[in-house]
């Protein structure tokens, strides 16, 4: 397991994520790794990770083997002024001014819950995935993509709002993979297993 910040020796854009991380309710599987050429990658909780206020307690969870792109964005349920009320105004956030319960400040917003990505996604440059969206094992999302919708493993999204474009593989080889898991495996059993990965040889894979 590589415990260093930035996995590659001089290039100071792409960082393992879950090395930066500080905020509890971020949560990055090993491998991960984001990559920034306009701003600092180390800041990517302050630059990527928008509304995650506390009093939310919302979560963003991220699995192992992603690949982030520069811009890349995860918009949580702060930002979701409610339809529920006759106005989108957020009186509950300005309590102080309108002599309203501090408790319910929450109530400015809609919650749609955490957002949950797999193991092995490509996450385009500065697409943005949206609160309450899960994203499957082995998805892809195109480059400026809007995810406001649950994207099904392996399948790949683009546009705004992002819709489905294809399933990378078909039916027989996804359960496969989904059953395989790869990336739970030991460090030295991957490590053998990329020539078969990387060749997209399903076959050789199951047999590492």
């Amino acid at each position: 397991m590589n415990h260093a910040v930035f996995p590659r020796t001089g290039d100071t854009q792409t960082v393992y994520l879950k090395k930066v991380i500080t905020n509890p309710n971020i949560q990055v599987g090993e491998y991960t790794i984001y990559n920034d050429f306009v701003n600092d990658p180390v800041l990517f909780e302050k630059n990527n990770v928008l509304y995650q206020y506390p009093v939310n307690h919302d979560k963003l969870i991220i699995g192992k083997f992603c690949s982030i792109a520069c811009g890349a964005k995860f918009i949580f349920n702060s930002a979701n002024h409610t339809l529920h009320s006759l106005s989108t105004y957020p009186f509950p956030i300005f309590f102080e001014e309108w002599g309203l319960e501090r408790k319910e400040v929450a109530s400015a917003w809609d919650n749609k819950g955490d957002i949950i990505i797999g193991n092995d996604v490509w996450i385009g440059y500065e697409a943005v995935i949206l609160a309450g969206v899960s994203i499957g094992d082995g998805a892809i999302v195109g480059a400026r993509a809007v995810v406001t919708k649950d994207v099904p493993p392996y399948t790949i999204v683009g546009g705004v709002p992002a819709k489905p474009i294809r399933r990378r593989f078909d039916e027989a080889t996804v359960a496969r993979m989904l059953e395989l898991q790869w990336w739970n495996w030991p460090d030295e059993r991957i490590r053998k297993a990329i020539p078969a990965i990387q060749s997209g040889n399903l076959e050789i894979l199951t047999q590492c």
